[in-house]
């Protein structure tokens, strides 16, 4: 059987990936309960910690963007709920939990009942794309319901000026917080309705807490704004800001500044049409945008794991994954060098000239020890056999042997005679004794007298 046939052979680059896309696509953005834990302050500004309940954990980042938005500073042990999504880290081959927003645990319980509402109206239909309004391309004449006092109306009044757009902005006065203000708003929704001449509304407020914020969470007005038949725009607080009545609206505008930026683009643009342009060119260019936005929406939906703002997230793990790694390489080589030059030093110790003299001053005085202990054993033993064998040498010397009574008898050629049958009748004899030699002559031989 033919292996490739059999099973498919991925890389760890490709399984990773793989791994990447099934979690990243499958499990979209979510809130996630827990205990923070392990929390850790980067240089760079990001935070890295571990969201964690009673039987698991998950490691967890809030980046520097984010985190500098946060209204609560976290620390080991606080309760909070945090949106975001999961993400997976392709270097170290693990995955972890990207927060946009954290919450209190106080927060959580209006988040959580933010959730129930938002999931019971959307069942309900109230947030469906399909029953939502366009804008009017031109906007004659714009209701706002806000706070006349408040600082949202003064911004929004003052983009519209600077940006040239020249209809009318009927304020519909109502309070933005407190127990009346659901009531108040929904007043002024029905009075703009009886308002002929409005073709746009606008309803808002500037940032605030999630409690200053919740009127715009009651189920009332969410319901009176998804009924309103006039087109509406919610620019609700800042742009991290999301009430229930920003899902309920045609539009959601980050802010009342960029509602007005909203609005005003819109007209300006709509002029410039109608000035250099047929009203057939004005629909044409209407679709053209509207199939482009479409396209858009349809790459941005496949593209969204490799939006800029991603890449530069993963960079940012990635440097400081880096970060941490050079800073233990640079510990560990610091510590080597110390290492080394605890050796080098103590080889040149050891290696130094009066070292040296002091271990040959060792090494004489042991040599000359054992040179005395070897005299000892070795030569004395010797010197006394040379002794004993030049007294041998002595007592068996010829002045001694003739010194005992001794005497040697040489011939006349003066060699010795040791036999006296050697010897003849008138033989000259010289016998040598230890004081002198004395010449004597052969009167009778052995044989002769012997015979």
């Amino acid at each position: 059987m033919d292996i490739s046939q059999e099973r498919q052979v991925f890389t760890i680059s490709d399984l990773t990936t793989k791994i990447q896309q099934l979690l990243e696509d499958s499990i979209p953005a979510c809130w996630l309960s827990g205990e923070v834990s392990n929390i850790r302050h980067q240089a760079s500004g990001h935070i890295y910690f571990s969201l964690k309940d009673s039987d698991s954990q998950i490691s967890a980042v809030l980046f520097r963007g984010n985190a500098a938005q946060q209204k609560i500073a976290l620390s080991n042990g606080l309760k909070v709920l945090a949106f975001g999504e999961v993400n997976v880290y392709p270097p170290r081959g693990t995955y972890q939990f990207i927060a946009r927003v954290v919450l209190e645990e106080g927060v959580g319980r209006l988040q959580e009942a933010f959730e129930q509402l938002k999931r019971q109206l959307d069942s309900e239909g109230l947030f469906d794309p399909a029953k939502k309004q366009s804008l009017p391309l031109m906007s004659k004449t714009v209701g706002f319901i806000t706070s006349p006092t408040g600082a949202a109306l003064r911004d929004f009044a003052s983009v519209l000026d600077r940006r040239g757009w020249n209809g009318q902005l009927v304020v519909l006065p109502a309070r933005v917080q407190g127990k009346e203000a659901t009531g108040e708003m929904i007043a002024m929704l029905k009075a703009a309705q009886q308002l002929h001449d409005i073709d746009l509304l606008v309803i808002g407020r500037g940032g605030g807490s999630m409690e200053d914020l919740w009127a715009f969470n009651e189920e009332p007005l969410v319901r009176a704004v998804a009924a309103c038949p006039l087109p509406i725009i919610s620019a609700i607080g800042h742009e991290i800001d999301f009430t229930l009545c920003d899902f309920a609206a045609d539009k959601r505008a980050e802010t009342p500044t960029a509602a007005a930026e909203l609005i005003s683009s819109n007209f300006l643009e709509c002029s410039h049409r109608f000035e250099f342009a047929s009203n057939t060119l004005v629909e044409s260019v209407d679709n053209s945008v509207e199939r482009m936005m479409n396209r858009l929406e349809l790459l941005f939906s496949r593209l969204s794991a490799f939006t800029p703002e991603r890449v530069i997230e993963q960079q940012w793990l990635k440097l400081d994954d880096l970060s941490n790694r050079f800073q233990s390489s640079l510990r560990e080589c610091f510590y080597r060098s110390r290492q080394n030059l605890s050796d080098v030093e103590s080889r040149l110790l050891m290696a130094s000239p009066e070292n040296k003299v002091q271990l040959a001053q060792l090494r004489l005085q042991q040599l000359s020890r054992r040179y005395h202990r070897l005299g000892q054993t070795v030569l004395e033993p010797s010197l006394c056999k040379i002794q004993d064998l030049e007294k041998r040498l002595q007592s068996a010397s010829l002045e001694n042997i003739l010194a005992r009574g001794f005497a040697l008898v040489k011939d006349r050629h003066g060699r010795l005679v040791t036999r006296k049958k050697d010897l003849h009748t008138g033989d000259q004899l010289t016998n040598q004794f230890s004081d002198g030699e004395v010449s004597v002559e052969v009167t009778d031989t052995p044989s002769k007298r012997d015979t």
